[in-house]
């Protein structure tokens, strides 16, 4: 960019870098218009700006993390993200995305590192995408979870200094996940591989073993995958759509140990399966089922539409808040089964219930927290009368939830299928309180209107993604019908950047 004479009382002074003597150092300077010029201190000559350009090589300190997990840091005023850096990390990167105003980065050397740093459980933590944290320390992981909600709240939401607590640990940190699913390929040399895909690519890195799934799936993944080549099962290739085994995913009972085997395949072509399957049931004693799930279309969605058991029960069971409940393979059930209970209890103190509130909970799934909610209910009520209504698209999830209400004897429940935005409206009474728990997008607008309709008493919103609930609650909030009282963040995925948050409304009149 071609500079114009300028004398320094034309501009502001935006960043002074530690000026030592007028050689060594230079001054940003920047006018009223958004140009930014780099001048030496000496005023008899000015110099154009470095290079803005893929491949360009620069030194960057990490001073934040990102939604996404990767620091950040700035350059002459234009934001860096370099994965795999720690705040206070200072490095040598390369430029391998830019824009005009910010690019991403490859680390290349380390030149001073961050006191929060740590070295990763795992040996390919730097290649599988499964993990963005590992070489941060767990401490700082969570007071940098707690920022990523603040930053979404004031930032997004709007609202200044929102009452977001610190945020609530996992109790493990490491070997916490209650289900993994690994997408299969061949290697170069035909060998059967299960892992993750590495970061930012459909590279698969494969895995005999993850520190953070439940360790006692580490035998199954290497030996299944060594029986799926032994066998000659053909594996999924998704650039041609040929072949059949395109995933291997486990669940199991962090209380009963319980495992659940599902093959995901394209197709039925897997010789002497239901043979092999009898001897999985009999090499893993905890091995309780074992499942196909049918996935014939050419996408990438795990699942298909239909699952059904070879061998043995088409579930597990898990205790969960002292219930007792059954998880099929193709349900959704929070990944970390200690971390959603500590978080439970904080909703429920955060609630106080006594016992004859009415409630509804939106996007219920299989009633995760809609029983143990519903059990706190209804006591001083006649048998059947309905205190808590589940609201759930799936009707997979619906059946499991009626399933789990009627092995715990709760019967003053109601579940119902259907679109939150149209079941909603519908409620036969008025309720004191709402639980919302919805997909990663949020919700839909049209339920947010039906909830300044209705006016319950109180709102419970549960989200996986601070940006989408700060948009959702500044919805909620914005003509001062509700006040945010309460965000209890919780860490449901050590290791990541992904954080799950509770925030607790009042109405305000």
């Amino acid at each position: 960019m071609a500079l114009r004479p300028l004398t320094l009382s034309s501009l502001a002074i935006q960043d002074y870098r530690g000026l030592q003597t007028p050689t060594e150092k230079t001054l940003i300077l920047r006018k009223s218009l958004p140009e930014v010029f780099t001048c030496s201190f000496h005023t008899i000559g000015f110099k154009s700006m470095a290079t803005w350009q893929q491949g360009q090589q620069i030194e960057v300190s990490i001073t934040d993390l990102a939604e996404g997990g990767n620091g950040v840091g700035r350059y002459q005023d234009r934001v860096v993200f370099v994965p795999d850096t720690v705040p206070g990390d200072r490095a040598l990167v390369r430029l391998t995305r830019v824009k005009s105003k910010y690019a991403e980065a490859k680390i290349l050397k380390l030149i001073t590192t961050s006191s929060s740093r740590i070295r990763p459980h795992c040996i390919v933590a730097d290649k599988c995408g499964g993990c963005q944290w590992q070489h941060i320390d767990y401490d700082f992981q969570l007071e940098a979870k707690r920022g990523l909600v603040v930053n979404a709240l004031t930032k997004m939401g709007g609202f200044i200094e929102p009452p977001v607590a610190p945020v609530l640990p996992s109790p493990q940190s490491l070997a916490y996940r209650n289900k993994v699913t690994y997408p299969l390929r061949l290697s170069s040399t035909g060998q059967v591989q299960a892992g993750y895909y590495q970061k930012g690519s459909h590279r698969l890195i494969n895995l005999n073993q993850c520190p953070v799934q439940d360790q006692r799936l580490n035998p199954l993944l290497a030996n299944i995958k060594q029986d799926i080549q032994n066998r000659g099962w053909l594996v999924y290739d998704e650039q041609q759509h040929t072949g059949t085994i395109r995933h291997l995913s486990f669940r199991i009972g962090r209380r009963t140990g319980e495992i659940l085997l599902t093959l995901v395949v394209k197709d039925n072509n897997l010789p002497q399966l239901k043979e092999q399957a009898d001897i999985w049931l009999q090499q893993y004693p905890q091995l309780v089922g074992v499942c196909l799930n049918i996935n014939s279309d050419r996408t990438n969605a795990i699942l298909g539409k239909n699952t059904h058991c070879l061998i043995g029960k088409p579930y597990i069971h898990e205790i969960f808040a002292d219930l007792k409940l059954r998880l099929t393979s193709d349900n959704f059930f929070q990944v970390n089964t200690e971390a959603a209970e500590s978080l439970l209890s904080a909703i429920s103190s955060e609630l106080n219930l006594q016992g004859h509130e009415i409630l509804v909970d939106a996007y219920c799934g299989i009633g995760t927290f809609t029983l143990p909610l519903a059990k706190q209910l209804g006591q001083n009520f006649p048998p059947g009368e309905i205190r808590a209504i589940g609201l759930e698209s799936q009707a997979g999830a619906v059946e499991q939830a009626i399933s789990n209400a009627d092995l715990n004897d709760i019967n003053h429940v109601e579940f119902r299928v259907g679109n939150v935005q149209k079941l909603l409206p519908e409620i036969p009474f008025q309720p004191d309180i709402v639980v919302l728990d919805p997909p990663r997008q949020g919700c839909d607008r049209t339920v947010i209107q039906t909830l300044l309709n209705l006016q319950p008493q109180r709102i419970v919103y549960i989200s996986c993604r601070p940006v989408t609930l700060a948009r959702d609650l500044q919805l909620l909030c914005e003509n001062g019908i509700y006040q945010l009282t309460k965000v209890q963040p919780a860490d449901f995925f050590p290791q990541t950047s992904h954080v799950e948050c509770a925030a607790f409304l009042t109405l305000s009149h």
